[in-house]
């Protein structure tokens, strides 16, 4: 027996080319051991909305086991990798070549990747002592970081509001009401179980269970990517020994996908290094000469309001735009080289144009 085969709102979605009907009747009873996730619930996205290009969720790490004949196809497609490969991590600043031109009109640079801990669902489909239980052991675990590293974790239940006031003020807060997060489950029991840890000069920073059960941030003003990607690297390492220290828990790391994240987009480094910048010139020739030159060199322009923010002004948000198939190193050093060549042809353009 299987459960009535959904109408699929988002036709032209990822979910909509693989959750075929067969594929349904043999999945759709089936749950997950960690947190009885199930099919219905991971493709509620696509079901539900009409604008969802990939539309699943993961709602722990055997979801990508027990539902592989949905996930895996749809990951090969999204990430354009082949049904063989497997994942590399590389984290070591060292190998980076070169960094961004000082000269470069570069506002600020931000690393983030996501993690998750074993044991526990991922934010879709974790339970109520699930998150608390990953809250209680993040809190032990930030409280050992040393150094440059150390800082404070603010719940976000029962925050004051002049601590609320002053996350929002330096833009760490997030905030419920995201219509996708909401329908995949992510805000269940909401504010419980959440909030946001920092280092004293703010350039060091972690969610705990927003989209993934681990958000880590490494962000300071200017284009020193090294030093960002330095300080990540130390942070994530001093998490994740921290964790392990305290619960004997190891970060979920898959041979063929990486670092497992509740999206199946974000799978592998689960990592976006990106910069603010200033591009004039680019502007005066217009965003889709913009978007067709990062699409070469591998990038991901974006408004500098984040991803459903329009574009004001001059100012952009560049990425990197793989996130499977290439290591941390290569995708700095991708975002690092492009950058600068951003930079570059800009400043002709702005000659051109005599701005």
């Amino acid at each position: 027996m299987s459960d009535a085969f959904p109408e699929i709102k988002s036709k032209h979605s990822l979910v909509a080319k693989y959750v075929t009907e067969p594929l349904w009747a043999k999945l759709s009873r089936a749950t997950t051991k960690t947190s009885g996730f199930t099919l219905s619930k991971a493709i509620a996205c696509a079901v539900e909305f009409d604008n969802q290009h990939c539309g699943i969720y993961a709602g722990d790490w055997d979801s990508y086991k027990v539902f592989a004949d949905v996930f895996d196809p749809l990951i090969q497609e999204y990430h354009g990798i082949s049904a063989d490969s497997v994942h590399t991590s590389d984290m070591d600043v060292n190998k980076i070549k070169g960094n961004i031109n000082p000269k470069a009109p570069v506002h600020s640079t931000r690393i983030r990747v996501g993690r998750s801990i074993d044991g526990f669902g991922l934010s879709p489909g974790i339970t109520k002592e699930q998150r608390f239980g990953v809250e209680n052991l993040m809190r032990k675990a930030f409280a050992n970081l040393k150094g440059d590293l150390a800082g404070s974790y603010f719940p976000l239940t029962g925050m004051n509001e002049k601590i609320r006031q002053q996350l929002v003020d330096d833009h760490f807060l997030f905030v419920s009401g995201d219509p996708n997060l909401k329908m995949a489950g992510m805000e269940r029991d909401w504010p419980e179980g959440r909030g946001i840890f920092h280092n004293k000069d703010k350039t060091f920073l972690t969610w705990v269970n927003e989209e993934d059960q681990l958000r880590i941030i490494s962000m300071q003003k200017g284009g020193d990517v090294k030093a960002v990607f330095d300080r990540l690297a130390r942070g994530i390492k001093a998490v994740g020994d921290s964790v392990k220290a305290e619960s004997g828990k190891d970060f979920m790391l898959d041979a063929k996908y990486g670092y497992v994240h509740s999206c199946p987009t974000n799978l592998g480094t689960g990592m976006r290094a990106s910069v603010h910048i200033d591009l004039p010139g680019y502007t005066k020739v217009g965003a889709k000469v913009l978007h067709a030159r990062c699409e070469e060199l591998h990038l991901q322009p974006r408004g500098t309001r984040g991803e459903s923010g329009g574009q004001t002004g001059v100012t952009y948000d560049i990425s990197n735009k793989h996130r499977l198939g290439y290591s941390e190193v290569e995708l700095v050093q991708k975002m690092i080289d492009g950058v600068n060549i951003l930079h570059k042809e800009d400043e002709a353009l702005r000659k051109a144009h005599g701005i």
